[in-house]
């Protein structure tokens, strides 16, 4: 960019209103907004020469004030069993990575909200790595308009994203302002039309996020609980000491209170000796007693220089019959994509220092505070 230039607006991250906006700062009608939301998304258009419903006029404009600029592909992986993992370049040398998994009946994209994660959970490889900044609308949603587009080649069988989990690198409810922004890009009709059920947000347990997102866009709320009780969950989980087991489970029913007819699933990572006992699973049950939710069941994946190990097959059938005679449907996640570590809870991010990222929560979480007065 020349010194003295003003940057310019790249149009990837807004959504719908945001267009809207920006059409009207340049004195043109809302259906402009429309128009270019499916050049964007559905067409995965970005040279504005090619908007041939856009006047000549108005494209010479957008080219000097906006730009349309998804991530760029640093390398691409591709697992024996098909799951897809990219390591996508985002603004100022930092990148984040993505992952798609194929499946029968639908395809699966794990996407990231932050570069690198704050929480520090001792059991996540993305964790060690530290944290460095959020990601802007338009780099979490570049991750989805990346996917897309890759995945209409005939080299990947021209396989469609049907869902999307914000599962990957970091906390989505610590970046609630872009997280929001492309919710509603997954779930405009105009975009890539995504139905509330097949749109995951993942929380480790982040309570205001989860009150202020329980009557925004529709979308499936995943909570990363691994213990049932707080002395196990902090050792975990730090975040537990800001928000107890007690808090989380109060902001989870008043989430299903808001959403009728809708469940939480419980993300529970079966650790060797640690949280996979008959005492811990009887725990669970009694924690989640009443509460409309079903369990997800993952088996640790280790990573170099963690001190756990996966639970065994056998000791992992034995929580699940006993969660499920209770009456809560527990299913046992399937580990994919583990060759190129893209299985859940080994995607790497940049280093930050554990007293730098406690920092930043405190940061992050006084200011969700200071919004939600």
């Amino acid at each position: 960019m020349i010194a003295g230039q003003a940057k310019k607006t790249n149009l990837l991250g807004l959504d719908q209103a945001g267009l809207e906006r920006f059409f009207a700062d340049l004195g043109e009608k809302p259906y402009r907004a429309r128009q270019v939301l499916q050049w964007i998304h559905q067409r995965g258009v970005t040279d504005f020469a090619l908007m041939t419903d856009l006047s000549r006029k108005l494209r010479e404009r957008l080219e000097a004030v906006a730009e349309i600029v998804p991530p760029r592909v640093i390398r691409e992986q591709l697992s024996e069993d098909g799951t897809v993992k990219w390591l996508l370049s985002e603004e100022g040398g930092s990148a984040v990575e993505t992952v798609f998994i194929p499946e029968v009946s639908r395809g699966t994209l794990c996407i990231s909200s932050q570069v690198g994660c704050m929480l520090n959970c001792t059991f996540c490889s993305t964790a060690t790595q530290g944290f460095k900044r959020n990601l802007s609308a338009a780099e979490i949603v570049g991750q989805v308009w990346h996917a897309v587009n890759a995945l209409a080649d005939e080299r990947f069988g021209q396989k469609r994203v049907t869902n999307v989990v914000f599962m990957g690198m970091g906390e989505p409810m610590l970046n609630l302002p872009a997280v929001t922004a492309a919710l509603s890009l997954l779930r405009n009709d105009l975009a890539y039309g995504l139905a509330s059920r097949r749109v995951t947000i993942s929380t480790a347990g982040v309570v205001p996020g989860i009150d202020q997102l329980a009557t925004g866009d529709e979308f499936a709320l995943a909570v990363s609980l691994h213990a049932p009780d707080d002395e196990l969950r902090s050792r975990l989980v730090p975040l537990n000491r800001k928000y107890p087991v007690a808090k989380l489970m109060a902001a989870c029913k008043r989430f299903v209170d808001a959403r009728p007819r809708r469940s939480i699933t419980f993300e529970y990572t079966m650790i060797a000796g640690v949280n996979d006992g008959r005492a811990q699973a009887k725990g669970l049950v009694r924690l989640l007693n009443g509460l409309p939710c079903k369990i997800n069941l993952i088996p640790f994946n280790p990573f170099p220089g963690t001190p756990f190990e996966p639970s065994d097959p056998e000791t992992i059938y034995e929580f699940q019959k006993i969660t499920r005679a209770s009456g809560i449907i527990t299913t046992v996640r399937k580990t994919r994509g583990e060759d190129i570590d893209a299985a859940c809870g080994q995607l790497v991010g940049k280093l930050l220092s554990p007293s730098e990222r406690r920092l930043l929560v405190q940061q992050q979480l006084a200011r969700q505070a200071l919004e939600a007065a």
